[in-house]
């Protein structure tokens, strides 16, 4: 299975727990894996037999831009559903880091990371 790497993207968004990270948002990193078959691209050098990756960023950025979560357990959660909902895409690993928590004397950062694969059909 290969793998298509998206690290490093960047949002601003209003997920958080405290009444101050829905009002005021934060910066979130998302580091994404998508995996699938990238043979028919590699074999074709046709876009149209590769995953847009754009597609697949301007859906994130319009996740963190027009909704609210109290989790980010929750927003890595849809992260790894939106990269799942792509037809081509077998398995995702999201790594979603909220990059200054509003936690007392913390200078860290906190990361969740979710691991989904495509369920494959029941057999008939």
């Amino acid at each position: 299975m290969d793998c298509i790497y998206l690290p490093g993207q960047r949002y601003y968004g209003y997920t958080g727990a405290l009444p101050e990270e829905q009002i005021l948002g934060q910066w979130f990193q998302v580091d994404l894996k998508l995996w699938l078959d990238l043979e028919p691209a590699i074999q074709t050098d046709d876009l149209n037999q590769a995953l847009d990756y754009r597609d697949v960023i301007a859906q994130i950025r319009y996740l963190f831009t027009s909704q609210r979560f109290t989790l980010v357990e929750t927003l890595a959660g849809e992260i790894a559903a939106l990269g799942l909902g792509f037809p081509q895409v077998q398995a995702v690993e999201v790594h979603l880091t909220k990059l200054a928590p509003p936690i007392p004397d913390y200078t860290g950062q906190i990361t969740i990371q979710i691991c989904r694969n495509r369920t494959a059909p029941p057999q008939a």
